[in-house]
């Protein structure tokens, strides 16, 4: 289905797209569907949200780049609902971890693709690190259910969406 809208600022760097209400029914894929996504020549997956009765699609900068938008844009849009599965390529090491840990193993394969799909080491346009290192000084010393040296508290090892995969790693590396 096509749509015209506004690439809108939604901050100091995230953007996103609103998309019509009647798009949404016509996709006829619940309220949250995966999709594919195309502006003008550049092809991306997501997933639509709902916040406060507005549904948004978000638009990173790396697809911002490759579509030549930027906010503030109004662009044409396409989405089909997307019915391929969500594949993760896990790194070698977290995939070994995981290996040795059963409940942590059932735990990741059991969150949301974009949890998953986040990069464990990685943090805004760093490069990535070991997976082992990813949740810093004292990390892998904290035991379950206590604050990391900075501070940071990692309960039962699933934390906010960010932390998820750092979280892991530090029940992981006791």
């Amino acid at each position: 289905m096509r749509f015209r809208t506004t690439v809108e600022l939604g901050g100091k760097t995230a953007t996103g797209m609103r998309v019509p209400t009647e798009v949404v029914e016509g996709l006829a894929a619940g309220k949250k569907p995966a999709v594919r996504v195309t502006i003008g020549a550049h092809t991306y997956r997501s997933t639509i949200a709902s916040r406060g009765g507005i549904y948004l699609l978000p638009v990173s900068a790396e697809n911002r780049a490759a579509a030549g938008i930027a906010a503030g844009d109004d662009v044409d849009v396409d989405v089909e609902v997307d019915t391929e599965p969500r594949e993760v390529t896990v790194p070698e090491d977290l995939a070994a971890a995981l290996a040795g840990d059963e409940a942590a193993r059932r735990t990741f394969e059991g969150l949301p693709y974009s949890h998953r799909a986040a990069r464990p080491g990685r943090r805004g346009d760093e490069e990535p690190r070991d997976a082992t290192a990813a949740g810093g000084e004292g990390a892998r010393d904290a035991p379950r259910g206590h604050a990391l040296a900075d501070g940071r508290h990692r309960g039962s090892g699933i934390a906010s969406r960010r932390g998820a995969p750092t979280a892991f790693l530090v029940i992981l590396a006791q």
